[in-house]
């Protein structure tokens, strides 16, 4: 390829050289408190067993032994300097006042809701935590979508290409020093930036001529966004689709960006922070004075045994001040605690393999072969000795593909008189609402269109149809007399006798038509055949 041929300048004392990033943390400067965090113990809780947690008892590094030790002691001194004085120091009479004092005190401490106030808060810290997470800008996205649509093997396509995936990696650089301490220790200042090879002098000029008040993390992303429109007028991206594609990415890694910066500046309420705080505080203080052994000789309900060390205000103590020290810890993930977040070793990962990306591995393909399988049937990948037992473990089928059932349970059964037609049903009710032989709104309009809807309504097939209507051939090829009945009339039921209406003789029979003979509909305003009942909306407007 292209970069073979182009020999490796000596890059900066923070990322190695700048053609080929091979750097570990340790080798960047990275000694200190920020060397090494986030604790991670995946591989210690793999599989369940016995006492599996126990052996992350025993860890330091990341416990929240090292968290609370000098707390755990501050308020154990604070408690026996208390006990102290009062079997010591205190006279008769103001033992007495102060054992008031105790009993006073472990009376009403529990009206203090810590165990509410804590959980809440923690639930809501710990989501923030993890959300942060969620946003912090990974460039594979964009990379894969750069180095498919942005073309050319020479030196100015791989120029293109990399500078690209640099102004990314610049943009990240700069909200992720105005956000985290660790990378801010690293590049306190742009001169840093420029010399880790991350911003040439040229491009430090212009973002430091440019007139804004506000954070110019976002400054990157419009250069990477004018390039890009300069490499498709150049012919390197090949379409206006290509180019949305590049920029959708884009928008997601910055988008990205900005959320990291809108965390670092909405925090979670003050306020509540301060109710979280007061509440535990206030809590033990009471715990210092409540949980105190008083003399057993004096009677006191549950004082009857005195010890020295309160063991189960110890370990209550431990748990709440715990938890709140767990939410002190993740409140903010971008400092130097051993839970925080690698920033630094995320910014040389994703720095490395967006140029290995873009350059070394663009346009290199192996050559393409039949893969083992290609002539199998079922393919199939080899198991090792240990996982062959897996083999023997039939493939999941579905929940219920072991229920069996009895032989009678599997019979389909007939249907016969259960799902009546809904038209029916329809008739049915119609017909006892209109009574047969009300008068004309019976017999009449009414009547037919009853009928009608019991028609259109219906879902009887043409033979059940055809055979509502019996016609008789007559001798020496007269016309035949047909009588037809309303076959969708439910049975019993007679069918209502049309009346005349006044004004409106009945029309004359038209000449006989043949069973399911096809009838030319007449048009909107059109009359319709006589011998053809009247359309729903014409009786409509009679009836009217």
């Amino acid at each position: 390829m292209a970069s073979s041929s182009l020999p490796a300048r000596p890059g900066p004392p923070f990322l190695g050289p700048q053609s080929r990033v091979r750097s570990s943390p340790l080798s960047l400067g990275l000694t200190g408190p920020g060397a090494a965090m986030t604790v991670t113990y995946t591989a210690c809780v793999a599989n369940a067993r016995f006492g599996g947690f126990s052996k992350l008892l025993l860890l330091w590094r990341g416990s929240i032994y090292k968290l609370l030790w000098r707390e755990l002691l501050c308020f154990l001194g604070l408690y026996m300097a208390l006990s102290a004085a009062y079997r010591f120091v205190l006279t008769e009479e103001q033992k007495r006042y102060f054992e008031k004092l105790v009993l006073y005190c472990d009376q009403y401490a529990s009206l203090i809701p810590v165990s509410f106030v804590l959980g809440f808060y923690v639930t809501l810290v710990v989501h923030r935590w993890w959300n942060q997470y969620l946003c912090m800008p990974l460039p594979d996205a964009l990379m894969c979508v750069v180095v498919g649509t942005v073309h050319g093997r020479d030196e100015r396509g791989r120029l293109y290409r990399r500078t690209l995936m640099r102004y990314a990696g610049l943009s990240a650089v700069l909200i992720l020093r105005s956000v985290s301490t660790a990378v801010f220790k690293r590049f306190p200042t742009i001169d840093h930036v420029v010399e880790a090879g991350f911003m040439t002098r040229e491009e430090r000029k212009k973002f430091e001529n440019l007139n804004s008040s506000y954070n110019k993390y976002w400054v990157p992303c419009v250069w990477f966004s004018n390039l890009a429109a300069q490499a498709q007028r150049e012919g390197r991206i090949r379409n206006n689709g290509a180019l949305k594609l590049l920029l959708e990415e884009l928008t997601v890694f910055r988008a990205k960006c900005g959320m990291l910066f809108h965390y670092d500046w909405i925090s979670i309420p003050l306020v509540y922070t301060q109710v979280v705080t007061i509440a535990v505080y206030s809590y033990f203080l009471a715990c210092l004075i409540g949980r105190q052994f008083l003399d057993p000789a004096q009677g006191y309900k549950d004082h009857d045994l005195d010890l020295c060390v309160p063991i189960f205000t110890l370990l209550q103590f431990f748990f709440y001040a715990g938890w709140l020290k767990v939410a002190e810890q993740l409140i903010n993930p971008f400092g130097e605690d051993d839970d925080d977040f690698e920033t630094n070793f995320l910014i040389d990962r994703n720095f490395q393999v967006s140029m290995l990306a873009v350059d070394e591995m663009y346009d290199d393909l192996a050559m393409l072969e039949k893969d083992l399988y290609w002539d199998a049937a079922e393919a199939r990948a080899p198991y090792t000795a240990a996982t062959a037992f897996l083999l023997q473990q039939p493939s999941f089928q579905g929940s219920t593909f072991d229920i069996t059932l009895a032989k009678e349970d599997m019979q389909f059964q007939r249907q016969d008189g259960v799902d009546a037609p809904l038209s029916e049903a329809h008739g049915d009710f119609l017909q006892r609402l209109l009574p047969v032989g009300a008068g004309m709104a019976a017999g009449g309009l009414l009547g037919r269109r009853l009928s009608l809807l019991r028609r259109k309504n219906s879902c009887v097939s043409e033979e059940s149809t055809a055979a509502s209507c019996a016609c008789a051939g007559a001798p020496d090829g007269a016309a035949p007399e047909c009588s037809c009945s309303d076959a969708l009339l439910p049975l019993g039921l007679p069918e209502p006798e049309s009346e005349p209406h006044a004004g409106r003789e009945p029309p004359a029979p038209g000449p006989p038509a043949e069973p399911f003979t096809v009838v030319p509909m007449p048009g909107p305003r059109g009359p319709a055949p006589p011998w053809l009942p009247s359309p729903i909306g014409e009786e409509e407007e009679s009836l009217t």
